[in-house]
């Protein structure tokens, strides 16, 4: 009989992980307790094995990803201008609690700037442009904090970016 109550409370601490990894994430601090639950609801939680491709540098971007468990590199592939061949640089490796492939979430079409590859066992939340679609037209509200999160993530990320181009034009002998 203790089996069955401890399958019932397993299940209530694994939706209440999930709903606390949400909420933790910067994107979705803002939600009340409802706004939680409903986006619980939407997302999409994903296994991926070491070295399987999350997305790949070109593809179409549909939405971000949360780790909740695991690591995941971030690769680009550029030509090499002098032979023409190409040539992968690993970026970053992110971690438990990172996100990724937010811009896909306002742009039309937009293609990925760079891949994704699972590093080890990972288990990523999909946030989808879908989703923030169904979210904002079920609870504008919600979708509105959401929105208001993502343009300062975004905005954060295009100084970092600037600064970083400022950085090395200098090192380089490049005025502005």
């Amino acid at each position: 009989m203790n089996y069955i109550w401890d399958n019932i409370f397993r299940d209530s601490h694994k939706e209440k992980s999930i709903r606390q990894k949400i909420k933790a994430n910067f994107l979705f601090q803002d939600l009340s307790h409802t706004e939680l639950r409903l986006l619980e609801k939407i997302v999409n939680v994903r296994n991926y094995r070491p070295g399987e491709n999350i997305f790949r540098q070109g593809d179409v971007g549909v939405g971000m990803y949360i780790i909740t468990k695991g690591t995941v590199n971030i690769y680009v592939e550029e030509i090499v201008p002098e032979t023409g061949e190409p040539k992968t640089a690993h970026v970053t490796q992110l971690k438990e609690a990172d996100f990724f492939g937010d811009l896909a979430l306002v742009e039309e079409n937009g293609r990925r700037n760079a891949s994704a590859v699972a590093h080890s066992e990972c288990i990523l939340i999909g946030f989808f442009k879908s989703d923030l679609m169904e979210i904002t037209g079920r609870n504008p509200t919600a979708g509105v904090k959401i929105l208001l999160r993502l343009g300062e993530v975004l905005g954060q990320r295009l100084r970092e970016t600037t600064a970083k181009i400022a950085e090395l034009k200098e090192q380089n002998g490049v005025t502005l």
